[in-house]
């Protein structure tokens, strides 16, 4: 397997999680908690160190507005009473210049299989390279 980078989308509300509290989490991070769903925990499980994701709103917002890295891979969430379900850790990286919304990734046809509009429930999920680069690109980075 090689060192190269994989690219995933990771949802929060806002109003429990927003992108303010990510970045004010700083260089330490927080552990990305409360996920219950087994293919979102299969997409964690695959996540390695220095991987990136977009950091989305969800429900209010329905935006993509920042980026973070994984920086401890996945291992158990203590939130989870079953044991059967784990957590990474992440930080955040930069925040998109422009948040990029989902009517937009919608609206443009390059997206149409993207994971985003083929799963919308899924907290956790992968973005492909050519989605990754065309989302940072309307988003400023």
């Amino acid at each position: 397997m090689s060192g190269k980078t994989s690219y995933w989308l990771v949802k929060s509300e806002p109003d429990s999680w927003s992108w303010e509290q990510m970045v004010a989490s700083g260089a330490e991070g927080t552990g990305w908690t409360g996920v219950r769903n087994h293919l979102a925990k299969q997409q964690m499980m695959a996540m390695k160190l220095g991987d990136l994701a977009f950091f989305y709103h969800s429900n209010v917002g329905k935006e993509i507005v920042g980026v973070v890295e994984v920086i401890k891979t996945f291992h158990p969430d203590p939130t989870d009473e079953s044991g059967k379900f784990g957590m990474v850790d992440v930080r955040a990286v930069e925040p998109l210049k422009r948040p990029v919304s989902l009517n937009e990734i919608k609206a443009d046809p390059r997206f149409a299989d993207m994971a985003l509009l083929r799963m919308s429930r899924l907290s956790v999920q992968p973005v492909s390279p050519e989605h990754w680069r065309a989302i940072c690109k309307l988003g400023g980075l």
